[in-house]
């Protein structure tokens, strides 16, 4: 059974560090290229971060580039997200999402149930 189980929010002062993981299930991991998406209260889904099957390409939004970093284990089917210089607007629940096909992006499909990350003094 497809399962997505993302941890390593919590509460983080401005400027602080994190960093998230997401332990997959129930698919070929090594296959499929990953998100991170995130959704701050009120608002809608924003994607954050996407990695390559193979972990060689790495994409991010421009609200996170250059804080944020991406990467996977395929041998032990975790996806990561290292998230430095934490601001107060990166509140937000966090997700992880496979793609909807294997090989190449065909854009985020199951994802898991979150994990919060809260930046505040």
């Amino acid at each position: 059974q497809l399962r997505l189980v993302e941890a390593g929010g919590g509460l983080m002062q401005p400027g602080g560090s994190l960093n998230l993981s997401c332990t997959a299930y129930g698919f070929a991991f090594k296959m499929y290229w990953m998100y991170w998406l995130r959704q701050a209260p009120g608002k809608g889904l924003e994607w954050v971060s996407k990695i390559s099957d193979a972990g060689d390409k790495t994409y991010y939004a421009e609200s996170v580039k250059g804080r944020f970093t991406i990467s996977r284990d395929n041998a032990n089917n975790i996806l990561y997200l290292q998230m430095n210089g934490l601001k107060p607007e990166d509140t937000s629940l966090y997700f992880c999402a496979k793609d909807r096909l294997p090989g190449v992006p065909k854009g985020f499909g199951s994802r898991g149930q979150g994990t919060q990350v809260t930046v505040s003094s």
